[in-house]
């Protein structure tokens, strides 16, 4: 008899709070809330110590990698050698040396319109769409916006701010000029007006500022150009315009000559004019670069607009004209071009996608010097590109960043942190063998700031996966994301010729070879995909190079429920007979042993293997691949889940037909089961057997998690994975057993053995799945029956119950959502798991196990029988079968994972990777090394090891092999997790989830208690939910635009510790001397007295600007911002105010103290001499 322990009780009945959740009794008889019952159960509860608080855990962002998303502007900084981007979402990205990547966000998320350094101040300031300027302090990790104005009555079109310069000149879209102080983001009262700028006797308006600058020449003279082609030099001191200049066609564009007498501009006809401020009646030169030659006498033919120029000067050779645009309009599919003059050379370079911006990168920051141009940046609108000016043919520097993230659209990602070391230089040996040629020979020309490697020591990959079907392998170590490794999986198949696509292709209209879902084994370095083709793909890991046939499978995966089958005599011979006539299916041929008649298309794969040899270069290899077919004129449905065991040699995939497994050591067919078929006889929903639709595809009712549907919308409706919540169902254990269903040797291909009530096959005769499904549906001398196919050797038919009685039977555990949705909707497999486990209740001993879930919530657990010997592996067959133990949870299972009974996390089997090509071993001597992981024996009778499975709504942790539910939590009412995850952190497992409302939500395992809820991202965007995944050490990450990652962690410890592992912005660096101009020049070449902007622009002399023009807005006032404020350069303007009005106070109360000690010395001096002058004739006697 069993003890009762009192304490246990009270334990359970305090786990069961509110907060805990509750859930109807399932599984082994869970009861509501967290709870657990008496017994053994209890006692494996209460061994283990969970050692993680709510103090582990803090969410915050830690990095964005990729290019930025809808770029808009460009700046750069000469001195400190940094790049900034702004973007149309109101973001902007700071690019210095590798490593130094930062990204801060404007609150409002109005377009950034144009950014300017203060050149080797450590600071920027931002113009965005909402007229609004922002200073930005750069002297700290993570940039601060000390001051903002917001301009009220006024649109801001152009701004620029002269080197070594307080005041910021900003132009507005009514033509007026506004002055900004920088120090205190103050407006001047000196506006030029646009009436004042031009002449009176105009009577059009000139249009919007579109450019500011200073003349090189002149500091006291600015450069305003109008849209309507106005161009006025404007004397700042005498507040007139010294000349002006007027085109007839709109400028895009202006840039000064370096010595201040001439300046060009760009038009919107795609002409260059060249003034020369002494004859400014009319251009001083006029070309149009792309324009077609004319006659004498005749205007040239106009071309596209040049939307900008840069006029930049050298001293040893001819000065450099840099444009954008100004093609010739006959040539209208010509790519966006950048053009560069460099004396009679004329080079165009073509783009691959439209140019926002580019920037010519000089030595010299002085505007009144020689250029020396060396490179230019142009800002794409999907790639950043830096040439090369100081080599003849103009070749581009290749770039650090990972600025092609997007090259192919990303659908599908995965994070490994801590993952063995070796990894990230063995795929970095071999990719960079790949790498283009071609690039320029020097270094980086954007290298400022600052980097270190920081605490952060663990190796971490990234893999995306994208729709040309190319697989990238990313370095994530440190915060840094560099490319190691580049797969494209579309090499296996033939290419498409034309009209091939709409005949065999159906399930998807374009990208046929986009990567669905990605499955990784670091330690065996087994690599597996799915792409959207209905098509899984096995790579292997070589360093040698190999040609080789690729092997291939075809898999006939159905949901075929048929109503009433009535046999015709005809069709239906006795088994034996038939199958002895079925030819069998070779390995790698791709063509079709049942050749479809007619119009229906059946045993058809969506895509061709390749069947000549392939040379397959170092990387990985592509080990077999297995391809769904048509069925009955439906093409096959989209893979939903996906696992490998590199221990086991087996690959498991499902959809919402049905479940796959393969043996991927013998090339052969395990299993290939409907859905209904793996609950057997003892069907928990008793559903009626239905025929499938014909032709019309399948469309989820819910988010479809792993599809493609955000990437391409057209492709909406072609996806049909489902992952409808549904509400709890009752644990069905079934009693009955079937027979195994056994491989067959490696020299056969796709057997299976014949159904338990049909006799077996006859040695050397083989059946291919689709062969095998045909006999069972039409089984010999059968009555009229009711029952679920299975495209396996199976046969199982269901008892035929009333419409009545099965709701009945079923009332309590079946909504009646649920009665309307099972008619109409399939169950899909959303989760599979390979672990050694207890595949059946009460079992003594572990074994090898596959756990299926379903969409329905259902987790059923496939049993492996594996040969004992390693040398068996390869020639004794494998069996598989469901092991008739169901466990049920609310909503469609997402994930699983076992732990121990000392609450360690338990690893699922792996092979030790060895280079399946390595000649120089011998073979003989060759055994696969296995690491199982399993639980240490032990003699105590009770349950050792824990079962955590996740679905859309709750979390339960069973007890093996009772099956008992200790732990239950109801993670959501109202919403449903998108992605979840049992990841290790400080050394202990934790549930991670993200939801569909935004909220993440960390749980310790097992006791299912809440460490972490933040409302972190709502769900705007399908991509969020088709990349968000998590890994170990408390790190994640998603797809946050279509071109960027964002990396975050959820460790309170990298929270702490992150400002150490960014990089450095601002680093002191002397500002170059400006070269000496010598005494002719200082004589004739412009003015030698020094302009004054504070006496010219200061509330002194200009008085104060109106109030209602524009608004101050103080830096944000938190923490960060007084830090901003006391690192920042305004901070150490105002720090140095600061300390002089307090000496200049001390220094005045010193003034007065010595004053009033003179006046009291004076005081003293003159009774003295009263004092002296009233003794002095006395005696002694008389006093």
């Amino acid at each position: 008899m069993k003890k009762f322990n009192f304490r246990k009780v009270l334990d359970g009945l305090t786990a069961s709070s509110p907060g805990s959740g509750s859930s109807s009794n399932s599984g082994g008889g869970a009861g509501s809330g967290s709870t657990h019952p008496a017994g053994t159960a209890g006692i494996l509860r209460e061994e283990i110590q969970e050692t993680l608080t709510s103090d582990y855990f803090q969410i915050c962002k830690t990095v964005r990698h990729g290019f930025p998303y809808q770029p808009t502007t460009l700046a750069f900084d000469p001195v400190q050698k940094i790049l900034a981007i702004g973007t149309r979402s109101g973001a902007i990205r700071i690019l210095g040396r590798p490593g130094v990547d930062c990204y801060c966000q404007h609150e409002s998320g109005a377009a950034v319109l144009q950014l300017q350094f203060l050149i080797n101040e450590g600071a920027l300031v931002s113009a965005s769409s909402d007229d609004t300027l922002h200073l930005w302090n750069l002297r700290q990790k993570k940039p601060a916006i000390l001051h903002s104005l917001k301009f009220n009555r006024e649109r801001i079109t152009y701004c620029h701010l002269p080197f070594q310069s307080k005041w910021l000149y900003v132009g507005t879209e009514r033509g007026n000029t506004h002055i900004v102080n920088i120090e205190s983001f103050i407006l001047s009262g000196y506006v030029i007006m646009w009436n004042k700028a031009i002449e009176l006797s105009t009577k059009t308006h000139p249009g919007p500022v579109v450019h500011l600058s200073d003349s090189p020449r002149d500091e006291g003279k600015l450069l305003i150009g109008y849209e309507n082609g106005t161009v006025v030099f404007w004397d700042l001191k005498s507040k007139r315009a010294e000349l002006r200049v007027y085109y007839d066609e709109a400028i895009h564009s202006i840039d000064w000559h370096h010595e201040g007498k001439q300046f060009m501009c760009s038009h919107s006809d795609g002409s260059l004019t060249l003034w020369n401020l002494k004859s400014p009646t009319r251009p001083f030169q006029t070309t149009v670069p792309h324009g077609k030659s004319q006659r004498e006498g005749r205007k040239p033919e106009s071309c596209k607009p040049i939307l900008k120029v840069e006029y930049k000067t050298c001293r040893n050779s001819e000065p450099f004209i840099i444009f954008s645009g100004g093609l010739s309009y006959d040539k209208a599919c010509r790519r966006p071009s950048l053009t560069i003059m460099h004396g009679k050379a004329i080079t165009v370079l073509e783009m691959d996608h439209p140019i926002v911006e580019f920037l010519t990168l000089c030595e010299t920051p002085y505007p009144n010097e020689f250029q020396e141009p060396y490179a230019v940046a142009v800002l794409l609108e999907k790639d950043l590109i830096v040439v090369d000016l100081t080599q003849s043919n103009f070749p581009i520097f290749e770039n650090p960043y990972p600025m092609d993230i997007h090259e192919s659209p990303v659908t599908c990602t995965a994070y490994f942190a801590d993952c063995p070391p070796d990894l990230i230089l063995v795929l970095y040996s071999i990719g960079v063998k790949h790498k283009k040629q071609g690039y320029s020979n020097k270094e980086w020309p954007i290298s400022g700031g600052a980097w270190n490697l920081g605490t952060q020591t663990y190796p971490e990959i990234i893999i995306t996966g994208h729709a040309d079907g190319s697989i990238k392998f990313w370095d994530a170590s440190a915060i840094t994301l560099q490319m190691l490794y580049k797969l494209k999986t579309s090499k296996v198949f033939e290419k498409q010729k034309v009209g091939e696509g709409k005949q065999t292709c159906e399930i998807v209209e374009e990208d046929p070879y986009a990567i669905q879902m990605i499955y990784w084994c670091p330690e065996s370095r087994i690599f597996c995909v799915s792409g959207v083709s209905a098509y899984v793909i096995i790579y292997k890991f070589s360093r040698h190079e190999i040609t080789t046939e690729i092997v291939s499978l075809e898999v006939r995966l159905q949901y075929d429920i048929e109503d009433i089958i009535t046999p015709e005599p005809e069709t239906s011979p006795p088994f034996p007979d038939l199958s002895s006539q079925l030819p069998s299916r070779s390995l790698s041929g791709s063509t079709n042993t049942v050749a479809s008649e007619g119009v229906t298309k059946d045993s058809i794969p969506c895509l061709n293997v390749k069947t000549r040899p392939v040379r397959m270069p170092p990387g990985y290899q592509a080990e077999l691949v297995i391809q769904l077919v048509w069925v009955d004129g439906e093409p096959p449905q989209q893979i939903t889940s996906l696992a490998v065991s590199s221990a086991y040699g087996i690959v498991a995939f499902g959809n919402c037909n049905g479940l796959a497994v393969v043996d991927f050591i013998q090339k052969t067919v395990l299993l290939s089961m409907g859905t209904i078929d793996l609950y057997r006889s003892s069907d928990i929903y008793q559903r009626q057997p239905r025929s499938p639709r014909k032709n019309k595809q399948f469309i989820a009712d819910n988010f479809c998690m792993r599809g493609l549907s955000n990437f391409y919308p057209d492709l909406t409706k072609r996806i049909r994975t489902s992952y409808q919540s549904l509400t709890e169902l009752n644990d069905s254990p079934v009693p009955q057993e079937l027979e195994r269903c056994k491989s067959p040797t490696s020299d056969h291909v796709n057997g299976h053995c014949t159904s338990p009530t049909s006799q077996s096959c006859s040695s050397g005769k083989r059946l291919s799945s689709a062969d095998v499904s045909k006999i069972n549906r039409w089984g010999p001398g059968r009555p009229p029956f009711r029952k679920a196919q299975s495209a396996a050797c199976m046969e199982i038919s269901l008892p035929v119950t009333t419409e009545e009685s099965r709701e009945n039977s079923y009332n309590r555990s079946r909504s009646s959502s649920i009665s309307s949705i099972d008619k109409d909707s399939k169950e899909a497999i959303t989760a599979l798991y390979f672990m050694e486990s207890f595949a059946r209740k009460n079992d003594s001993t572990i074994s090898p196990c596959l756990f299926v879930g379903t969409s329905l919530g259902m987790v059923l657990i496939i049993s492996l029988n594996l040969p004992s010997a390693d040398e068996q592996r390869f020639t004794e067959p494998v069996m598989v079968l469901p092991s008739g133990t169901f466990l049920s949870l609310k909503g469609a299972v997402l994930t699983f994972s076992c732990m121990d009974r000392t609450g360690g996390l338990m690893q699922p089997p792996y092979e030790v990777w060895r280079d399946p090509n390595n000649i120089d071993e011998n073979e003989k001597s060759w055994r696969r090394k296995l690491v199982m992981n399993c639980p240490s024996p032990s003699q105590e009778i009770g349950d050792h090891q824990y079962t955590i499975i996740c679905s859309e709504k709750q979390a339960k942790v069973f007890s093996l092999p009772s099956q008992t539910c200790l732990y239950v939590h109801n993670i959501t009412e109202t919403s449903f997790i998108l992605q979840a995850d049992v990841v290790v952190m400080c050394n202990s497992a934790c549930l991670a989830c993200f939801c569909a409302n935004g909220h993440i939500m960390i749980m310790s395992l097992p006791s299912l208690r809440p460490m972490l809820d933040v409302n972190y991202l709502p769900l705007t965007d399908m991509r969020i939910a088709r990349t968000f995944c998590f890994t170990n050490e408390g790190q994640a990450l998603y797809l946050v635009s279509p071109t960027e990652i964002q990396r975050l962690t959820y460790s309170q410890e990298m929270c702490d510790n992150l400002q150490d592992m960014l990089g450095d912005l601002f680093t002191p660096i002397e500002t170059p001397e400006a070269q000496n101009r010598g005494f002719l020049k200082g004589l004739f070449g412009g003015s030698g007295q020094t302009f004054d902007r504070e006496e010219l622009f200061g509330e002194a002399s200009a008085g104060k600007a109106s109030r209602s023009l524009a608004q101050h807005i103080p830096g944000p006032g938190g923490i960060e911002g007084m830090k901003g404020a006391a690192g920042g350069v305004m901070g150490e303007l105002t720090r140095a105010r600061i300390a002089l009005d307090e000496r200049g106070q001390r220094l005045g109360e010193l003034e007065e103290k010595t004053a009033g000690m003179m006046t009291s010395a004076e005081a003293f001096s003159k009774h003295a001499h009263e004092l002296m002058l009233k003794y002095k004739d006395k005696k002694w006697y008389q006093f």
